[in-house]
Order: C-alpha cells, then structure tokens, then sequence
C-alpha cells in the first residue's frame, strides 16, 4: 500500500480527539516545538511525531484496548530510537492539560536546553581592551 495516500487520508479524517491535540500542537503552539501529522515511518504511519525528540504521540480509541499490533508496532518505533506516547482519547478529550502537559515534558526530557555560554572572563577568553 502506498502510504501518502493513505496518510493524506487519515489526516483528512482525524478524530475528535487528534483534532484537539493537532489544535495544539500544530504551528509550533507547545513551547515551539514542531510536530507533524499522520506521518509515515517505515511501515507504520503515526498520529504526531517530534523528529527532533525521536516521540511519537498516538491517540488511541477502544479497537486498541489491548492490541498485539500495537506491542509489535511500538517495539519496532523504539528499535529506530523513537518514544512513543500513547494516550486514550477520552484522556485527550477530557484532561487536555495533563496530556500536553506529558508531552512536553517528554519533549523536554529528550531535548535538554543547551547551557547557557559562561560570562567573559571565565571562558578563558582574554578581556577586550
């Protein structure tokens, strides 16, 4: 199966759920951190991913309770170096805060901030005259 197609179909037809997610964190509205949509990788597509942090976000409705597919699917993801983040719908839907909250600190967690450059003077530098 060609997977664009079909990407550009999920993505055309996202639940309520991912809808909600995508409204934040589409246009680099977290923290300005870029995420993309229904994005193929390998043999899967995922519901959102953050290249920069290796996660993969999925929202997840019932016909995941439990799924084998999903088990093979995440330890392949994680074999590439990838997170993956999975939260119920009705979690998204119902505790937005928390569920962004999760996922930035999971952006976070994998994408430490650079420290901050010493002052002059105590990088060894010579101070200008």
């Amino acid at each position: 199966m060609d997977q664009k197609p079909f990407a550009k179909h999920l993505r055309q037809n996202m639940t309520d759920a991912e809808h909600l997610l995508w409204r934040h964190l589409r246009a680099h509205r977290l923290l300005d951190q870029k995420f993309r949509r229904q994005q193929p990788i390998g043999p899967y597509i995922v519901d959102f991913v953050h290249f920069g942090a290796r996660l993969i976000v999925e929202a997840d409705g019932g016909q995941h309770n439990d799924s084998d597919g999903d088990s093979v699917r995440d330890a392949w993801l994680e074999k590439q170096g990838f997170s993956v983040l999975r939260f119920w719908n009705h979690e998204i839907l119902q505790n937005t805060e928390a569920v962004l909250e999760a996922i930035l600190n999971a952006v976070v967690d994998t994408n430490p901030s650079p420290p901050a450059p010493l002052p002059q003077g105590e990088r060894g530098d010579k101070p200008r005259t």
